[in-house]
């Protein structure tokens, strides 16, 4: 099993670059699952110690990549925002296999057109555009990802990069070994 997790603010078109991702490996024959990580916790209310229901996406998580792997699923494309190393490496122990992270990048500018253009409530934007804005100064300050991609141009270009650059990863060490 290989796996790669699409990340990035709120309006940085993760869930429809996974989706074109996964396109890509089925126009290749690749058995995959794409999976949209927000649905895996879209449930309310949120306990008040994990607001974003981080623990039951990780146990939906596991429940699913067990099923697709029984499926014969070779990779699986993930899309949701990591917020840290300790998340990353939660992810991947949930998956169970070496785990690649892109973070798609994009203008704020790019972000505030894309998210006025999907929340129509004042309020809801608002928490959106300050949540997109929080993202990426803690992106900025934290290393997560193995490549960053710009998603600023179309999306089949950022798929296509997404791919390169997955498979280049997945033939580099994460962190470099350490000397002996």
């Amino acid at each position: 099993m290989k796996a790669l997790l699409i990340t990035g603010p709120v309006g940085a078109g993760k869930t429809t670059v996974a989706e074109a991702v996964g396109a890509r490996l089925a126009g290749a024959k690749v058995p995959h699952a794409v999976i949209d990580l927000d649905w895996l916790s879209a449930c309310w209310p949120a306990p008040a110690d994990d607001p974003f229901h981080f623990e039951l996406q990780l146990r939906n998580l596991q429940a699913l990549v067990r099923n697709y792997t029984d499926a014969g699923v070779h990779r699986v494309v993930l899309a949701g925002v990591v917020e840290s190393r300790a998340d990353r490496e939660r992810y991947a122990e949930v998956v169970g296999a070496k785990l690649n992270v892109c973070r798609l990048k994009a203008d704020l500018s790019v972000l505030h057109r894309r998210l006025a253009a999907r929340h129509h409530d004042e309020a809801e934007l608002r928490w959106h555009l300050n949540r997109a804005e929080e993202l990426e100064m803690l992106y900025s300050t934290t290393w997560i990802e193995d490549f960053v991609v710009s998603a600023d141009q179309p999306v089949a270009e950022v798929a296509q990069d997404v791919i390169s650059w997955w498979l280049a990863a997945e033939r580099q060490p994460i962190e470099s070994p350490a000397s002996g």
